[in-house]
C-alpha cells in the first residue's frame, strides 16, 4: 500500500519539543483542556486519552496534566480556550491547514496572518485539497517486533485506508470514525504507537526544489514558534 508519509513532520515536532519544552507544555496543555470538555477521565474519553499520551511523550509533569484537565472540565479558572482552523498558501504553491488553540481569537488571527505575510504567503482557501483521516504512527523500532503479514490482514479486515511502511517507521491511515477501533486493535496485540490523532491529509501533494524548501522551512519554523499553533498540515511530499 502506498501514500503520504507523516514521518518528516513527526521527527521535526520531536526536535522542536526538545528545544522548546516550555512552549510545548503550553501547547499540549491547551490540547488537553479542549479534549477534557468531553469528560475528565481518559479511560472513557478517547480524545483526552490521546491528548494525555501527547503530554507524556514530551515528559509533561503529572501535575501540569491534571491542571489542564481541570481547566477543560471547568473545575479551575482561566480564560476559555477555543479551537480555530486557518487555511493558507505558503511559498511555491505550498498549502497549509493551521490548527490553533487560543483564548484570544483576534490575537491568534493576527499572528497567523502575520506569519504568512512575512514569509511570502497569504490566507487562502485550500481545504478542498485535504481530507480528515485518523493517522497512527508506529516507530521503526516497534515495527521490527511486529509480524506484518498477520497484522496487515487484521488491519485491512478492520477497514484501514492505507499502511505506509518506511525505514523511519509505519504510518496507518483510517477513517476518522475508525481511529479508536484501530488503535485498540493495535493495543490488543501489544503494539505501542508513537502517535494517534485526527489529521488533515492532502489529496494531491507537491515536491519542492531545494530553494523553495528553504523558504517553506522558514515559514514552518515561525509556525513552530507560535504558541497558539497546536498543529499544521501541508501538501508537501
Amino acid at each position: 500500500m502506498s501514500g503520504h508519509s507523516k514521518w518528516a513532520t513527526t521527527k521535526r515536532a520531536k526536535a522542536v519539543v526538545d528545544a522548546k519544552r516550555g512552549a510545548a507544555f503550553t501547547k499540549v496543555a491547551k490540547i488537553i483542556a479542549i479534549a477534557a470538555r468531553g469528560g475528565g477521565d481518559p479511560e472513557t474519553n478517547f480524545q483526552l486519552r490521546i491528548a494525555v499520551e501527547k503530554a507524556r511523550a514530551v515528559n509533561m509533569p503529572k501535575d501540569n496534566i491534571e491542571r489542564a484537565i481541570k481547566r477543560g472540565t471547568g473545575e479551575s479558572g482561566g480564560a476559555a480556550i477555543e479551537e480555530l482552523v486557518y487555511e493558507a498558501m505558503g511559498p511555491a504553491q505550498s498549502q497549509f491547514i493551521v490548527k490553533c488553540l487560543t483564548d484570544s481569537r483576534n490575537r491568534t488571527a493576527a499572528n497567523v496572518r502575520h506569519i504568512f505575510d512575512k514569509h511570502n504567503g497569504s490566507m487562502s482557501s485550500v481545504m478542498w485539497n485535504f481530507d480528515q483521516k485518523g493517522v497512527i504512527i508506529i516507530s521503526a523500532e516497534e515495527a521490527k517486533k511486529v509480524d506484518w503479514d498477520d497484522l496487515e490482514m487484521s488491519l485491512i479486515d478492520a477497514g484501514v485506508d492505507d499502511i505506509i511502511n518506511e525505514e523511519a517507521g509505519v504510518t496507518i491511515y483510517t477513517a476518522m470514525a475508525d481511529l479508536q477501533k484501530i488503535k485498540q486493535l493495535l493495543e490488543s496485540k501489544h503494539i505501542v504507537t508513537e502517535a494517534a490523532d485526527i489529521e488533515y491529509v492532502a489529496k494531491e501533494k507537491i515536491e519542492l526544489s531545494a530553494n523553495d524548501s528553504e523558504k517553506v522551512e522558514k515559514l514552518i519554523d515561525a509556525l513552530d514558534d507560535c504558541e497558539d499553533v497546536s498543529d499544521y498540515y501541508t501538501n508537501l511530499k
